[in-house]
C-alpha cells in the first residue's frame, strides 16, 4: 500500500497541527490529569485516520470494456432508471455509489473511452446520501464517450465532510478503464448515468472495491 499524491502535503499540515496541538497538551494538562492520556490517543488516531484516507492500495485491474468497473469503494445506495438532463438528456440506468471516510477515496474510470464534456458545479454540502445531494452539492461531471461508442456521465459529488473534489480530465482526453479519474477528500459519492439498455450487477446495499467489482455490464 501507498500513499496517493493528493495526500503528500495534507499529512504533513495535519501532523504539525496535531504535533502543536500535543505539546500544548503537554505544558497545559497536569501531569497524572484523566484527561492526558486520552488526549494524546486521540491526537495519534486522529493522525493515522488521515493517513490511511489516502492510502492507494495496488490494485491489478482486469479490462473488459462491456462491463462497467466500479469508480470508487464503497456502498451501493441507488440502482434506479432515471432521466438524465445535464448532460446526455435521455433516461438511463442510475447507480450510486456512497463513500464513508474510512473507505478509499481514489476515483477510477469505469470505462475507457474519451472524454467529451467536463464540468464543476459550486453547490451545498448536504450529507451525500442524501436524494438531492447530486443535484444541489458541489460536484464535477463527466461525460465519456466509451470505446464501444456509449454515452456515459459519471459525477463525482461532494458530501457534508468533502469539501474538495480533484479530476483529473480535460475534454478530449483519452482515458482508460481502471486508470485514475480523480479524488474527493473526505466523504462523499459518486453517481454513474448507463445507458437504459445495461443490466444492473449490484443491489442496493452492496459493498463495492473501485477498480474491481463489476457494476453493470453495458448495453
Amino acid at each position: 500500500m501507498t500513499i496517493h499524491k493528493e495526500g503528500r502535503t495534507i499529512i504533513p499540515l495535519f501532523f504539525i497541527i496535531l504535533l502543536g496541538l500535543a505539546l500544548l497538551v503537554y505544558w497545559l494538562v497536569p501531569v497524572g490529569h484523566f484527561l492526558r492520556i486520552p488526549l494524546f490517543a486521540a491526537a495519534g488516531l486522529l493522525l493515522l485516520w488521515v493517513v490511511l484516507f489516502f492510502r492507494s492500495p495496488a490494485r491489478t485491474i482486469v479490462r473488459d470494456e462491456s462491463l462497467l468497473l466500479s469508480p470508487a469503494d464503497g456502498r451501493v445506495v441507488v440502482v434506479e432508471h432515471t432521466y438524465e438532463g445535464e448532460y446526455l438528456q435521455k433516461d438511463m440506468l442510475k447507480i450510486s455509489i456512497f463513500m464513508s471516510p474510512f473507505n478509499v477515496h481514489l476515483n477510477r474510470y469505469p470505462l475507457g473511452g474519451r472524454i467529451c464534456y467536463y464540468r464543476h458545479h459550486p453547490g451545498k454540502y448536504l450529507v451525500a446520501w442524501h436524494p438531492k445531494s447530486s443535484v444541489l452539492n458541489e460536484r464535477s461531471s463527466i461525460g465519456l464517450e466509451t470505446s464501444g461508442g456509449h454515452g456515459i456521465l459519471i459525477k463525482q459529488v461532494a458530501g457534508f465532510l468533502a469539501r474538495r473534489i480533484v479530476t483529473y480530465c480535460r475534454e478530449g482526453d483519452q482515458v482508460s478503464q481502471g486508470g485514475e479519474m480523480g479524488f474527493i477528500k473526505f466523504g462523499s459519492r459518486v453517481d454513474l448515468y448507463l445507458p437504459s439498455g445495461s443490466k444492473p450487477l449490484v443491489a442496493i446495499g452492496d459493498r463495492v472495491k473501485g477498480g474491481l467489482s463489476h457494476l453493470a455490464s453495458i448495453g
